[in-house]
Order: structure tokens, then C-alpha cells, then sequence
């Protein structure tokens, strides 16, 4: 009788500090498994101690190799999970993804189905790369891990994810707040004001809101509509008014616009 998933508690939570290890484990490269036949329960034992001497990837291909000769065991089942926290642990996030969907797609209401919605949703949160570069996968990770959080929000699968969606915001909004700048310094003012205000519209709760509202307030200067300048510094300092981006803000509209009495008036409390 195949456990449930708390057998997969101690595996899944140790994965950051294996993670870190993987790179000097001795992964090969993943190659097809000679066709052996063997019972589950030997093949399965030999993908085991593979895993555990950090061979990875060829961990992977065995417990694939499970699936392939006995697909109907219950063994399959657990080795399709395994096959997947292996190719994660090897950093082939790629192949990740596809076993855990396998999973899914062939056990929807399985007890382990919270783990396989893990596995995608961090196999896509490590590849996250910097602003500079597209962020499609960034997407894509904070998709799976809504996904995770609403479908199992009591699981510490969720609360883990939780932690995870905050990094994938920051990450979405400095992307916009790099083509907003671009679009600035070519002088494409309305095509940047329409980024700032997407990230103060979408991720206000990121880091980058208070430069979006100060790049605001430079962009209406610049188009002539100090009005428009004011209601953003305002917006600025009543909800960051110790922030230097607030500071600038002041002192730009001091300068730009005539008599200056005082700052901005900050919205009202």
C-alpha cells in the first residue's frame, strides 16, 4: 500500500541546501536506460541509491525507467514524483515541470497532487533571471504558484509559495520600471508614463512603487502637466514621505513650477 504524502515532507523541505550541493555532485548527462528487465521494487531500490549518492540526472532516468517497465504499480506512481525532484535537484527544471505535469495529468486527485503543483511552481521560480532579460518565466512562476496557493492554501507547500510570490512581484515590476526608464531617456514620455503607472497599478506593494510615482511626476513635467505632477508627489509623500524619491520629487516641483510655498500637499490620510 503506497504511503501518503508525508513521506515526501523530508525530501521536498531539504531542497534549497541539496540544491546547493548538486552543483558539485557528479551529474552526467542524461542518457537513455538500457532496457533491463527487473521487478519494481529492484528498480526502484536502484534509482534510490542513486539519488542519494547525488548522481541526479541518472537518478532521474532510473526512476523513469520504474514507470516505463511497471506503469500500472503504485511504484510508478512515487516514481514519477521522485524522477521529478531529481531532474529539480540536477537543475533540468524543464524536465521537472514535465514529470510533475505527467503526474498530474494521470493522478489529478492523488494525495501527493499538492507536491507535484510544488514541484512545477519552483521549477519555474528557479529560473527567474534579471530584469534585464524577459521575464515570460517570471510569469509563469507567480501563475503556479497562485495556482498552488489557491488550490492547497492550507499545505506548507502554500506557505512556502507565499514567501516565493513576493520575489516574482519585484521581479515583474522591475521589468516595468526598466522599459519605463528606456522609454523616458528616448523622450517617449506617454509610452513611460503608461509603465509606471502598470507597476503602481499592479505590483504597489513591490519596492520599485515609490520611483514609479517620482519617474510620475518627472514624465507629467515634462509633457506640461504639472496638475498631473502634483497628484503623483502627493500620492508619493503621503505614502512614503521620508523616502528620497519623495525628496526629489519636492525639489523638482519647487523648481519647475513658479513660487513654490511649500510641498506638495500630501492625500489626505
Amino acid at each position: 500500500m503506497m504511503q501518503s504524502s508525508s513521506w515526501f515532507r523530508p525530501v521536498i523541505f531539504a531542497l534549497s541546501a541539496t540544491l546547493a550541493l548538486s552543483a558539485c555532485a557528479n551529474n552526467k548527462a542524461k542518457k537513455d536506460q538500457s532496457y533491463v528487465a527487473r521487478d519494481v521494487e529492484t528498480l526502484y531500490s536502484i534509482a534510490k541509491d542513486t539519488l542519494e549518492k547525488r548522481q541526479y540526472k541518472l537518478a532521474a532516468a532510473q526512476f523513469d525507467e520504474v514507470e516505463r517497465q511497471h506503469p500500472y504499480s503504485v511504484w510508478a506512481r512515487r516514481a514519477q514524483l521522485m524522477s521529478a525532484f531529481a531532474y529539480y535537484v540536477a537543475g533540468d527544471f524543464t524536465e521537472s515541470i514535465s514529470s510533475s505535469q505527467r503526474f498530474l495529468s494521470l493522478h489529478p486527485g492523488s494525495r501527493e497532487a499538492p507536491y507535484a503543483y510544488y514541484m512545477i511552481a519552483v521549477s519555474y521560480y528557479e529560473q527567474i533571471s534579471g530584469v534585464q532579460r524577459d521575464q515570460r518565466i517570471t510569469q509563469q512562476a507567480l501563475d503556479a504558484l497562485n495556482e498552488l496557493i489557491r488550490r492547497y492554501p492550507n499545505t506548507d507547500y502554500a506557505a512556502d509559495a507565499r514567501l516565493k510570490i513576493d520575489l516574482a512581484r519585484d521581479h515583474l515590476a522591475g521589468k516595468e520600471m526598466e522599459i519605463g526608464r528606456f522609454y523616458q531617456k528616448q523622450g517617449l514620455y506617454l509610452a513611460a508614463v503608461s509603465r509606471f503607472r502598470n507597476e503602481i497599478d499592479r505590483y504597489d506593494t513591490t519596492s520599485h512603487t515609490p520611483e514609479a510615482l517620482h519617474r510620475l511626476v518627472e514624465c507629467y513635467l515634462a509633457l506640461g502637466i504639472p496638475e498631473e505632477a502634483q497628484k503623483a508627489a502627493a500620492v508619493l509623500g503621503n505614502n512614503y514621505p521620508g523616502s528620497k524619491w519623495y525628496e526629489r520629487s519636492y525639489a523638482l516641483i519647487a523648481t519647475k513650477m513658479p513660487k513654490p510655498t511649500s510641498k506638495p500637499a500630501t492625500a489626505a490620510g
